[in-house]
């Protein structure tokens, strides 16, 4: 894992900052039309949950195969997303009540993207990961 020097997170409403590692690569899962036309603006601003919550939806590779599992399950047209944690700004916060969960408050330009990748539907009716995630 990469070593960011400093970061700032809340916690229960409580603004935190301390020195600690993040994971080097965060994911987020876009539905393929929403990404494709992103890719013609240069903007990706979401799906409809997370404009509605006003932050786009990252997951640490731990924590992906639970999220697809919980919000995308049975979707067939996902498409997983990574990129750098390195490359964000103040604009990438780590927030949650027990867990934290990195979540970008701005739009994405999808050329930065370290890689995309189809998340298909396996026999078992789950989504399979590429190799990397855990």
């Amino acid at each position: 894992m990469a070593s960011m020097p400093w970061l700032a997170f809340w916690i229960n409403g409580r603004h935190i900052e301390g020195m600690t590692n993040l994971p080097e690569i965060i994911y987020h899962m876009a539905h393929e039309s929403d990404w494709t036309a992103a890719g013609e603006t240069g903007a990706y601003a979401g799906s409809p949950d997370d404009l509605r919550d006003g932050f786009i939806h990252f997951s640490t590779a731990a924590q992906i195969r639970g999220s697809a599992a919980k919000h995308r399950a049975g979707q067939t047209d996902l498409l997983l997303v990574a990129y750098r944690t390195a490359d964000f700004g103040v604009e990438l916060k780590w927030e949650g009540k027990t867990t934290l969960f990195p979540h970008f408050y701005g739009k994405l330009d999808p050329v930065h993207a370290a890689t995309v990748v189809a998340l298909p539907l396996g026999d078992n009716g789950q989504h399979v990961f590429p190799g990397e995630i855990d």
